[in-house]
């Protein structure tokens, strides 16, 4: 879910001059850690991961939740941290360690940063950083009254609120300071300790308190600069309908299938990968249509680096490009041949 970019149009003077003025171009918000769309002029933020949110056992999700904070923090951008199972100053104190690039002139042209996951961030770079944090085991319980949400999801969404309008991240009043972004992180949503029961029946009491949260979270984002990374234990969702909402409700969703335990571990065919990037939905902002990759069936793995390890740009079409590596050998083999 992205920021939204909000320009000034052309104005109607009043008194002895013309009523039509020339429409100018709106000058775009220039934020640090942020880059206009070269397609539609949306205000984009780098998730801290150059190639790429649930895995099946939520290591690769957490491990992307890291990175689109450690971004945060490198780029000056404010945090809000929400975790019903581990605490956020726990996460935050195993942010990854930026990587210093020597060579400016890549590091001008590259958006986002590298971050080398076997060493953590300094403290005092951590530090630095302004956040906000939302532990729902410490959380007094609210009254809801008539609402379909459950007590911690209407708590954090007034924590959100609060936050944005406070520090000034709501974008239809004038702002008194520099512009900057708010980044939300909000972890495992839908799990039983945020008092969702959606993952543990078929049919649950709540289900639409998970889209209900989402579709107003997706309000708050669309008038506000802030943007939020949320993940899901999709693998504990039996409900499939649920499920297709909730990637609906989303301006991007992938999904993380590790290998790890599963045959496909053995599978010869994956043997350079570490699991698949299953992408759901693509975002389709400010514009009617979106850029649909040629393939979906995409792979990762992890990459051993300066004696760390690091998430490479392995990302690769695993089917189509061995087949494509095949062919040509076959074509290779009949030039000889002939």
């Amino acid at each position: 879910m992205a920021a939204p970019i909000r320009g000034m149009a052309g104005s109607i003077s009043i008194g002895d001059t013309t009523s039509f003025q020339k429409k100018t171009r709106s000058k775009l918000v220039s934020i640090p850690g942020t880059r206009p769309s070269v397609q539609n002029g949306q205000l984009l933020v780098s998730s801290g991961y150059n190639s790429l949110e649930e895995d099946r056992y939520d290591s690769y999700s957490r491990m992307l939740l890291k990175y689109f904070l450690a971004e945060g923090v490198v780029c000056g951008h404010e945090l809000f941290l929400a975790s019903a199972r581990d605490h956020p100053d726990q996460i935050m104190q195993e942010l990854p360690s930026p990587i210093v690039d020597d060579n400016a002139l890549a590091s001008s042209v590259r958006f986002g940063h590298y971050y080398d996951v076997s060493k953590i961030m300094e403290p005092e770079l951590r530090q630095a950083a302004k956040c906000h944090s939302f532990y729902q085991l410490q959380e007094t319980p609210v009254t809801t009254g008539s609402s379909p949400l459950p007590s911690p999801y209407h708590a954090l969404l007034k924590s959100i609120q609060t936050v944005i309008r406070k520090e000034g991240f709501d974008g239809s009043t004038p702002q008194s300071k520099v512009r900057n972004v708010l980044r939300l992180g909000l972890h495992s949503l839908g799990s039983v300790l945020w008092g969702d029961d959606v993952c543990c029946k078929d049919n649950p009491a709540h289900c639409h308190a998970l889209t209900t949260f989402l579709y107003i979270l997706r309000g708050l984002l669309r008038t506000s600069l802030s943007v939020a990374m949320v993940t899901v234990p999709s693998h504990l969702i039996q409900n499939r309908a649920v499920m297709g909402r909730i990637i609906r409700l989303s301006d991007t969703a992938i999904a993380l299938e590790s290998f790890k335990g599963s045959e496909k571990e053995t599978n010869p065919l994956y043997k350079d990968y570490h699991g698949l990037l299953h992408v759901r939905q693509l975002p389709r902002l400010n514009c009617l249509s979106c850029e649909v990759p040629d393939t979906k069936d995409l792979a990762f793995k992890l990459k051993r680096k300066q004696g760390g390890m690091l998430i490479s740009t392995g990302l690769g079409w695993v089917s189509s490009r061995r087949a494509k590596t095949a062919a040509a050998q076959r074509s290779h083999k009949e030039l000889t041949t002939s």
